[in-house]
């Protein structure tokens, strides 16, 4: 079984939270002081304009932001009939939904960029570790990652058994969780739930009503089992990662130990190093060969070069677990166009095809990955969370 750590330090502006699978980076969360993320959070906000042309409307949030909001994210009374509460496609409908200065209850599920303010959603969704609760729903969806034998219905029918209220998405961290951990959690999440429901209905628009999980939190919260140590750096830090632990996840909180520098907390495992290479395009293979990471405005591009005798084989499946982890640790979203170096027979694309489904399987961020062209290009998607590493780092 491999070793997880969980690193967090603050340098500036920025709290960082490293996570390291078997001594190597795998996930990174930065939130930066002076650019604050809004993702996650939850607005009581005030309809500013209806655009019936793109059906959508800007939402108000306060303090001068204004959120993107689409119709097929806007909630109806009408959604109560769906069998899973959930809302249902409103193509052309938004003048019909919403209307100019109503107070709607929006979260936001993507940051600003730099054309587009923040995109919000009205299906507000709370993760935990091994559940996330979705209020407005009333069934319980399974990870897809947990298969599709009795196992996972199972899995299923235990955290509709346990869980409290309704409404719940079940993650592949579930699975080895005991009965009193997802009941607690949901039993969390619920009362959550509740207060910003009830801060809500006394709320004046537009108001904050929670904000959304600190990237010291991210990081527990997307590793799912408890990692074999968390080291924090800064006392305030500790102290309140260690009242999230307290109230959400009470099983981490013997795990959190501060750090004293020197040295410092990043140093330990040249963090600051592997951080820095993240920014440059080019990664180079374990076997020969790299990947040319280029980033442009409609999409982010990756070329696979086979050196001079790389194998094609080798190095396109070696080059696939490497993608999905670049795309993780610099939070590329958006559409990705990978070109692949060129191989003797379909047998073997099909092989890196697979490959690059399972590396990308275990992001936390939805990913898509579509057929590979007779050039050997493969199209992904990766939904957009938070802003880019580059950017987090650009001053």
């Amino acid at each position: 079984m491999s070793r997880i750590d969980v690193l967090v330090d603050r340098d500036g502006t920025l709290t960082r939270a490293a996570v390291l699978t078997d001594g190597r980076l795998t996930d990174l969360h930065i939130d930066r002081a002076d650019k604050p993320s809004l993702l996650g959070h939850v607005f009581l906000g005030r309809v500013e304009r209806i655009v019936s042309g793109i059906d959508a409307a800007f939402v108000e949030l306060g303090g001068g932001v204004s959120g993107f909001l689409v119709a097929a994210d806007v909630r109806h009374p009408s959604d109560a009939d769906n069998p899973d509460g959930r809302p249902r496609q409103k193509t052309g409908r938004i003048g019909a939904l919403l209307r100019t200065g109503q107070p709607v209850l929006v979260q936001v599920k993507a940051d600003a960029t730099a054309s587009k303010g923040p995109s919000l959603t009205m299906d507000v969704t709370l993760p935990g570790r091994f559940l996330i609760h979705a209020p407005f729903g009333r069934s319980v969806a399974v990870s897809k990652r947990l298969g599709a034998g009795p196992e996972r219905a199972g899995l299923g029918l235990r955290v509709q058994r346990l869980a409290t209220g309704s409404g719940w998405i079940v993650r592949a961290g579930a699975a080895v969780a005991g009965d009193d951990r997802l009941a607690a959690e949901s039993e969390t999440l619920h009362l959550l739930w509740r207060g910003i429901r009830d801060a809500a209905e006394s709320a004046t628009a537009p108001s904050p009503l929670h904000a959304g999980p600190s990237a010291p939190v991210r990081a527990l919260i997307e590793q799912g089992a408890a990692p074999a140590s968390i080291l924090v750096d800064d006392e305030s830090m500790a102290r309140r990662l260690a009242g999230w632990c307290a109230d959400h996840a009470p099983d981490l909180l013997p795990l959190i130990e501060r750090h004293k520098a020197p040295p410092r907390l990043f140093d330990l495992r040249d963090l600051d190093s592997a951080i820095a290479d993240l920014l440059d395009t080019r990664v180079e293979l374990p076997r020969g060969g790299s990947l040319v990471i280029e980033p442009t405005e409609a999409l982010t591009v990756v070329d696979v070069n086979a050196g001079e005798r790389g194998n094609p084989l080798d190095v396109n499946l070696d080059a696939a677990a490497e993608i999905a982890r670049q795309l993780r640790l610099r939070n590329v979203g958006g559409i990705v166009v990978v070109d692949f170096v060129n191989m003797r027979s379909r047998g073997d694309a099909e092989r890196v095809l697979a490959a690059l489904h399972e590396a990308v399987d275990g992001d936390p961020v939805q990913t898509q990955v579509y057929g590979m062209s007779k050039l050997g290009l493969v199209e992904l998607t990766r939904a957009r969370r938070g802003s880019p590493l580059a950017a987090l780092l650009t001053p």
